[in-house]
């Protein structure tokens, strides 16, 4: 069966390394369909809107998304920002599941991200004292889903679950840790404690190795992938997937457009294509052969890095090697078979 996945490049840096992961994509042996659409200020410019209906219809239907990013100074102080449409697409498409992994050395934890409730999505606006004011919500229904995906991954994994909230502020996250106390319930085998943020910040600085799996709420697992990221590498190698209960996911790199480097040639692909991972397990069920990338990936970033990385190697170049590492693998699932075909 023939997987449709809808390629969004954005801005930046975007567009270069989304084409790196379809490159990577088009040598494997899956059958896919790929169509590229307008995402971030590109559409914006075309269309007036970072988010056009077209291809909001076109990933409604896809298997799968793959982004690359979004963003540009110029829309900074804009009524209309290429991140608007980021936002909206999350929630038209209900992925509230956000799973950021972090792997290096001894570190291997994965963030789940609660992606479409909290201060992001909260009424907003401006009173008229001039007071700006956001607001953070959440229903227990809204915590219950990502907590049982948590619970669930971390069964999965090594059984160790931290559940990260401001319990001694704020209302919701009173809630959040209410809820999780009762879906813990269901999962006597996971070995669950519970984090401020602010000490959990500190301990993935200082104890990364500690962590299993990490739950939290939208602005949270924000900042806190971020420092997990850094731990474990850097931006540049962190990627993301983005679930939900049906339809179609969203695999994008956690990185910026990084305006200051596109169209440089200098840009780490890594992140993208350990996205490129993630949508091989999570959206096509290929979990052998996302391995096999993430193997591959591994194996380029210690030989030929990007200068981010330390090294010298150029966008493209490093993506020849992440290929000739797949192509040199002697595995049954290596095929000569053209499994692709182009929108």
């Amino acid at each position: 069966m023939t997987a449709r996945i809808v390629c969004l490049p954005g801005d930046g840096i975007g567009p270069e390394v989304t084409a790196e992961a379809v490159r990577v994509l088009e040598s494997l042996p899956v059958e896919v369909e790929l169509e590229s659409r307008p995402f971030g200020g590109v559409a914006i410019d075309a269309t007036g809107d970072p988010l056009p209906d077209d291809t909001l219809a076109a990933c409604r239907d896809a298997d799968a998304v793959l982004l690359g990013a979004v963003g540009a100074p110029r829309f900074d102080r804009a009524d209309i920002r290429p991140e608007q449409g980021l936002i909206r697409l999350r929630r038209e498409l209900d992925v509230y599941a956000n799973l950021r992994p972090a792997r290096q050395g001894d570190v291997d934890l994965v963030i789940v991200r609660e992606l479409v409730g909290g201060l992001y999505y909260g009424a907003r606006g401006v009173r008229p004292d001039g007071t700006v004011f956001d607001t953070c919500e959440y229903t227990a229904a809204q915590v219950e889903r990502i907590a049982r995906r948590g619970f669930d991954l971390a069964r999965s994994r090594r059984g160790r679950l931290t559940s990260v909230d401001k319990a001694n502020v704020l209302a919701t996250s009173r809630l959040w840790r209410e809820v999780v106390d009762g879906v813990a319930a269901d999962y006597p085998d996971v070995e669950r404690d519970d984090q401020l943020v602010d000490s959990a910040a500190m301990r993935l600085v200082t104890h990364a190795h500690e962590f299993d799996v990490i739950v939290t709420e939208n602005m949270f697992g924000d900042i806190l992938s971020d420092v997990a990221a850094a731990v474990a590498g850097g931006l540049g190698v962190a990627a993301s997937a983005s679930l939900g209960d049906a339809g179609p996911g969203i695999f994008e790199p956690v990185h910026g457009s990084a305006p200051d480097i596109a169209g440089r040639g200098i840009a780490n692909p890594t992140a993208m294509l350990r996205s490129l991972a993630l949508l091989l397990e999570h959206a096509l069920g290929e979990a052998a052969l996302a391995a096999r990338l993430e193997a591959a990936i591994d194996g380029a970033l210690a030989a030929v890095p990007t200068p981010d990385a330390g090294g010298s190697a150029s966008t493209s170049a490093f993506t020849d090697a992440v290929l000739e590492r797949l192509a040199t693998e002697e595995e049954p699932w290596k095929t000569e078979e053209p499994w692709r075909t182009r929108v």
